[in-house]
């Protein structure tokens, strides 16, 4: 047996007794030391084990006192309701969207609109010096261009990470990109042309929305379960009714949803799209920030027949504003590569080499254990708040990742006027409309969560909690 199927086992072992009672929350467990004696390991083991708990919220240690049972209080809210199919139409959420951006980032506004990781979670010191690194000693190449596919030693390192997500790809099958947008509308460009319908989830991106109208596209939205992700029996139902050219969407950590697609869902989902003949864009910015690695696996893990052309970038990790993303476009690479070739070229030639330098010295796994950590402790905080702060009614989604909730507040409560109620108290909010072009989430927002728990957004998420309670007896009033 290998060390890490006995970490592994060690930690399978004590998150049952934990579960069981053996050890209470905010009880000690047992000491590197006295494990390692106990079931005669080494202390290496041991403490991988511990790691693996710490990363699936189960411990949590101590400065120079141990490793505790997190002690956390139950969340009974209910997750949110799914929504219900709408006929197909145009984008007309352009307006209102923009508005919402750019006052989520005026200085001075608490952002929580916005999905952005706070800059304490970006290794942005890591990052520092590997742009002095490459434009010191890179110079002539750094500052020139950088043509598709992109950056080599970038695309082998991609290559290496897919592994994570179950996709095994060479090298040259990878294709950096300006980001996942970037990806997204590249591969809309090669898949459809202006006029053809798409499938999106429904609550969706609001930037997918975006790009459809740009490209003159329009969209059916289909249903997704906060928990199980996209309705696989609507999707049945609309490709029946219609001919769809290509679905966009996300099997882990949905935007807003947070939902995520059981393994024999994505596949029964293969299996329709191949059926229908449907083309599928999965986004797969937030997979890396699954709480539970190798768990669950990339949709294009499944994809046999090249039905999958997978959309990442390195936003929600590294930085935003790095702006690498990549995409394994299978069968379509030829045509997205002429396509970037006459376009963009390729991303910044200065950031691509400085990742690629970041991700070869191995400090990417850690930072990412931190952060994993980090936003699993603070969502947790930020759902037991939302639970005790807003209006009784609140519906909270339950994600296994990331860094953002779903809240569906009760009654006819309008979040777009939450939205401006807040905003003149300085905290930026999304409301649920721009997630859809449908109005069936206009009592909902998303919540940005990839911040401190600290007291400053404790009382701004209790401003926000305080105004949704003000708008629920208004509008209990108007019944």
């Amino acid at each position: 047996m290998t060390s890490l199927l006995l970490y592994q086992r060690i930690a399978q072992q004590l998150a049952e007794d934990i579960r069981r009672g053996v050890y209470q929350p905010g009880e000690r467990v047992p000491s590197v030391r006295k494990m390692s004696s106990q079931l005669n390991v080494s202390h290496a083991t041991v403490l991988q084990a511990y790691a693996n708990l710490e990363d699936q919220g189960l411990i949590r240690a101590r400065p120079q006192s141990g490793y505790y049972v997190h002690q956390t209080p139950a969340l009974t809210a209910a997750t949110p309701d799914i929504a219900r199919v709408e006929r197909p139409g145009l984008v007309t959420r352009a307006s209102i969207i923009q508005q919402v951006l750019v006052e989520a980032r005026r200085e001075g506004v608490f952002a929580f609109g916005a999905a952005v990781p706070h800059i304490d979670y970006l290794p942005l010191r890591a990052l520092h010096q590997q742009l002095a690194k490459v434009t010191r000693f890179q110079s002539p190449r750094a500052f020139n261009y950088m043509f598709s596919p992109g950056f080599e030693p970038l695309r082998r390192q991609v290559a290496i990470r897919m592994r994570d997500a179950g996709v095994v790809i060479d090298p040259s099958e990878v294709v950096i990109t300006h980001g996942c947008v970037d990806a997204l509308q590249m591969s809309l460009r090669v898949l459809t042309s202006p006029g053809d319908l798409i499938a999106a989830e429904s609550p969706t991106y609001y930037g997918l929305l975006q790009l459809a109208d740009l490209l003159g596209l329009k969209v059916i939205e289909i249903p997704s379960d906060p928990n199980t992700g996209i309705s696989l029996e609507a999707l049945q139902l609309a490709a029946n009714q219609w001919s769809i050219k290509a679905l966009v969407m996300t099997s882990r950590l949905s935007n807003p949803l947070g939902s995520t697609m059981p393994e024999e869902r994505q596949k029964h989902l293969l299996r329709l799209a191949s059926d229908f003949d449907i083309q599928i864009i999965e986004d797969d910015i937030y997979g890396e920030l699954m709480y539970e690695q190798n768990k669950t696996k990339a949709l294009k893990a499944f994809d046999r027949l090249g039905h999958v052309i997978y959309c990442s970038s390195f936003s929600k990790t590294l930085s935003p504003g790095v702006r690498i993303g990549w995409m394994i476009a299978g069968k379509y690479q030829a045509e997205i590569q002429r396509l970037q070739t006459f376009s963009t070229h390729s991303a910044c030639s200065v950031t691509q080499m400085a990742v690629a330098s970041y991700l070869e010295n191995a400090g990417y796994d850690r930072h990412l254990r931190f952060i994993r950590q980090e936003h699993r402790k603070n969502l947790s905080a930020f759902q037991l708040a939302v639970q005790q702060m807003f209006p009784e009614g609140t519906q909270i989604s339950r994600p296994a990742g990331g860094f953002i909730l779903w809240i569906s507040l009760p009654g006819r409560v309008n979040t777009q006027e939450l939205h401006v109620r807040a905003l003149e108290q300085g905290i930026s909010i999304a409301p649920g409309l721009i997630f859809s072009n449908t109005e069936q989430f206009n009592h909902c927002i998303r919540l940005n969560c990839g911040l401190p728990w600290n007291r400053e957004a404790e009382r701004a998420l209790m401003t926000v909690g305080m105004l949704a309670k003000q708008l629920c007896q208004d509008a209990g009033q108007s019944w």
